[in-house]
C-alpha cells in the first residue's frame, strides 16, 4: 500500500508522462505535481473525476483511496491510534442508516 502520492507518481510513469504533461492534463503546474506526488499537497477533491478519466481509474475507487490517505494523515497529525477508524467505521453505519430512516420519515 502506498499513500495517495506515490499512486498517482506510479500511474503517471506508468504512462510515461513527465509531471509537466501529466499537469498539464490536470490543469495544475508541476510544482504542484511534484509537490502532490511527495504527500507536501493535497490534491483538490474537484480534480478527482478528471483524474480518474485521465488514468481511465473507477472514480469511486479513487475517492476511497483519496479520503483514505487524507483520513490517515488527520490521524498521524494528532496521533491518534489505529482503533479510532474501527470507530469511524462504526459511527458511518450508524449515521448512514439513521439518514435513511429520515429520509424515509421525510418522504411519507
Amino acid at each position: 500500500m502506498t499513500n495517495f502520492g506515490e499512486f498517482i507518481k506510479q500511474q503517471r510513469e506508468k504512462f510515461g508522462w513527465t509531471q509537466t504533461e501529466f499537469g498539464a492534463k490536470l490543469g495544475i503546474n508541476s510544482s504542484a505535481i511534484s509537490r502532490i506526488e511527495t504527500n507536501t499537497k493535497q490534491l483538490s477533491f474537484q480534480k478527482l473525476e478528471k483524474l480518474s478519466k485521465i488514468f481511465s481509474i473507477d472514480y469511486k475507487k479513487l475517492k476511497e483511496l483519496y479520503f483514505a490517505n487524507k483520513f490517515a494523515q488527520e490521524a498521524i497529525k494528532y496521533d491518534c491510534p489505529s482503533t479510532t477508524f474501527v470507530v469511524a467505521e462504526k459511527t458511518l453505519r450508524y449515521l448512514k442508516s439513521k439518514n435513511i430512516k429520515q429520509l424515509k420519515i421525510d418522504t411519507l
